[in-house]
């Protein structure tokens, strides 16, 4: 089944994760959450992408059309704009499918609360999981992201790009970048 702008559902993702915030997110109006959703990009993509909620049932609604490619929304607490290859990509992940052999861009410019850097089904911080908090960042999906080199440590240095889940099909890029200006 494909949606909007040919975008693969990402049910099963936003059902994981954005299900946790609900209640805090209830009470919050379209127009809050659009401002909250398209702070994660820069103002050239956030401004003609589309803007997704996930209800309470886990279904997902759109709240604006976009035009560029783009989709943006909250995950849990993190804000995300992700092109159609990285949704690919995350849907990919939450179902253990096998990747898009494409190169996606996914911005989350207001940062992340965390994850593990070597378990993509990790939900919380463990001794063993080598959790990592990532700052205003740029992720890059795909084949592509393979080649530049970055370290594959299991506890990399945040302020400098790193590839997350090294070793795993799910492997991608992390660029850190300096935060919006607002």
């Amino acid at each position: 089944m494909r949606t909007l702008n040919g975008i693969v559902p990402l049910t099963v993702l936003m059902a994981m994760l954005a299900l946790a915030s609900q209640a805090q997110m209830a009470d919050m109006s379209d127009a809050t959450y659009i401002a909250q959703a398209t702070s994660a990009a820069p103002k050239a993509v956030s401004d003609t992408a589309a803007v997704v909620r996930m209800d309470k049932d886990g279904n997902m609604r759109t709240l604006r059309a976009g035009n560029n490619g783009f989709t943006c929304m909250v995950v849990g607490t993190d804000k995300m704009c992700s092109d159609a290859n990285s949704m690919e990509f995350m849907h990919a992940v939450m179902t253990h499918a096998t990747p898009p052999d494409k190169t996606g861009v996914s911005y989350m410019l207001a940062g992340d609360d965390g994850a593990s850097n070597t378990d993509p089904y990790a939900t919380g911080k463990t001794a063993d999981n080598h959790w990592i908090v990532t700052g205003p960042h740029i992720m890059i999906f795909g084949p592509a992201s393979k080649t530049l080199g970055l370290t594959e440590a299991k506890d990399p240095d945040p302020t400098k790009p790193y590839m997350m889940w090294a070793g795993t099909p799910y492997e991608h890029a992390m660029i850190p970048v300096a935060p919006p200006k607002k």
